[in-house]
């Protein structure tokens, strides 16, 4: 249905969901800078870092690699703070103590782009968690160990299934890429 396209991501997630939705691709990813202006709101964020990731693959390329590249950010947003990716244990402990019994912001910047053409757009989902106890917090972290996680949580484990009381967006966003808005956008760019 879909032509093949590249992955400028190595995350699981989205290597899974493209699969779901039955998107043949290839995983090229290449290291880029994740730092931002000052300043910038958090959509533009996750865009500016997606379009890093893309760029720096097509850079790559010779000009005979024309193949769409998918490139996506996710961050997440508590009280108009960025969180990013824990540091470290008690670094994710902490995050997901603020995270407890509050409403934030999970928000996934993707950047579709070929040799002609090129589409990016935020997508945002409300995450709102049920007040979580200090030994669930330590449990979640020291057996899913979640340092390569914005926010310090996947929605997709422990955390999300028992902790999460509500959700207003797309679920599969909060997994790190929009998916159903993916396709409709590839579709766009062929």
């Amino acid at each position: 249905m879909f032509p093949k396209i590249i992955l400028a991501s190595q995350s699981p997630r989205r290597k899974q969901l493209l699969e779901w939705a039955e998107i043949p691709f290839e995983v090229i990813v290449k290291s880029t800078d994740e730092t931002f202006p000052e300043g910038m709101p958090a959509e533009e964020v996750a865009i500016h870092i997606a379009r890093n990731k893309a760029e720096a693959v097509k850079r790559s390329f010779n000009e005979n690699k024309k193949l769409p590249i998918l490139a996506a950010d996710t961050i997440v947003v508590l009280k108009n703070k960025i969180i990013g990716k824990p540091k470290d244990r008690n670094d994710a402990i902490a995050i997901l103590n603020a995270l407890s019994a509050n409403k934030h912001k999970v928000i996934t910047g993707v950047v579709i782009l070929n040799h002609h053409k090129t589409i990016s757009f935020a997508d945002t989902t409300e995450v709102k968690f049920h007040s979580l106890t200090h030994q669930e917090i330590e449990f979640y972290v020291d057996k899913y160990k979640p340092y390569d996680k914005a926010g310090a949580y996947a929605i997709q484990e422990w955390i999300g299934v028992v902790g999460i009381k509500s959700i207003n967006g797309d679920f599969y966003n909060v997994m790190g890429l929009p998916v159903s808005r993916v396709v409709k956008e590839l579709s766009k760019i062929k």
